[in-house]
């Protein structure tokens, strides 16, 4: 009989990079992820997508052997299908984590919690995640969170109005790891500048969640806004996606602001009352783009 799991993908509309450093981060899961599915068979293995190779290819394998080790190796085969971008921001690595321990922890009946292997198998695609990506696809929905020294402090919120969502794909990221090191960088050298820097981003967190209880939009869009200057400032984001920001700025977006690590390429995120005419016009623009809402996240 097969198991199949779901690992959502996400978007962090406030706070990414920030959220490394003790600041709270708004977070969504997406309606888009990585599903897996689990059949019985004579040992453990997962099914690696043929397109998936090299290094990123090795570090899969790495993740899920780690993953059904703690299983006690549940004689099951592991297949995946995927309807996310990867490697763009999008938390790719955190939803396959949490579908491919989703499908161990059911198939083993002693493993540690689905959390538990989710964040073994995100620390060989992170080294040291904050905890947000994994967090988020396992709970769905959309969520503040906040990383402390007794364990993340996370708060589920649900928005009394909908809230729709456009994420557009600018091109290839880079590498995160340079992305992260410059950052880190920045921060040895010019310390007090950089928190106040991430101070404010967790003000703008906190007014968000506020906005985001009341339902008041235009609020949210703001915040997303100043959030992604304060992005630049640090040097986070590039021309592409100040561009495609702009682009969803002009196209209605309440808000729109680069998410995930940012850096080259990777992904925007913006905030609409109504994005089917932006989805349209990006698409025919040749634009890799889709639209969610909050209640296409899993509960």
């Amino acid at each position: 009989m097969a198991i199949e799991a779901f690992g959502a993908g996400k978007v962090i509309l406030l706070g990414e990079h920030a959220v490394v450093y003790g600041a709270p981060a708004l977070a969504c899961a997406l309606g888009r992820g990585v599903l897996a599915t689990a059949t019985p068979a004579p040992k453990t293995v997962l099914e690696i997508p043929p397109a998936l190779r090299g290094a990123p290819r090795a570090r899969v394998k790495k993740a899920f052997e780690i993953a059904a080790s703690q299983a006690f190796f549940p004689k099951v085969r592991v297949r995946l299908s995927s309807d996310l971008p990867l490697a763009v921001g999008l938390g790719s690595s955190a939803a396959l984590s949490v579908a491919v321990a989703s499908v161990l922890a059911k198939s083993s009946g002693r493993a540690p919690s689905v959390e538990s292997l989710a964040r073994s198998m995100e620390t060989v695609f992170h080294q040291t995640p904050s905890g947000v990506d994994h967090s988020t696809s396992l709970l769905g929905g959309l969520i503040r969170f906040q990383k402390s020294s007794r364990g993340p402090k996370i708060q589920r919120l649900q928005p009394p109005v909908p809230l729709s969502l456009l994420v557009a794909v600018v091109g290839p990221r880079g590498s995160t790891a340079l992305t992260v090191q410059g950052l880190r960088e920045k921060v040895t050298r010019w310390p007090r500048r950089c928190h106040r820097i991430f101070r404010e981003m967790g003000a703008l967190v906190d007014e968000a969640v506020a906005a985001v209880k009341k339902g008041d939009l235009p609020s949210l869009g703001d915040a997303m806004n100043v959030n992604h200057g304060l992005l630049a400032a640090l040097q986070l984001s590039s021309p592409p996606l100040d561009d495609m920001v702009y682009r969803l700025r002009q196209l209605g977006a309440l808000g729109a602001k680069l998410t995930g690590a940012g850096g080259k390429g990777g992904a925007v995120v913006g905030l609409f009352e109504n994005p089917g005419p932006a989805l349209s016009k990006l698409r025919k623009q040749g634009v890799t783009c889709f639209v969610t809402s909050l209640q296409d996240a899993p509960k």
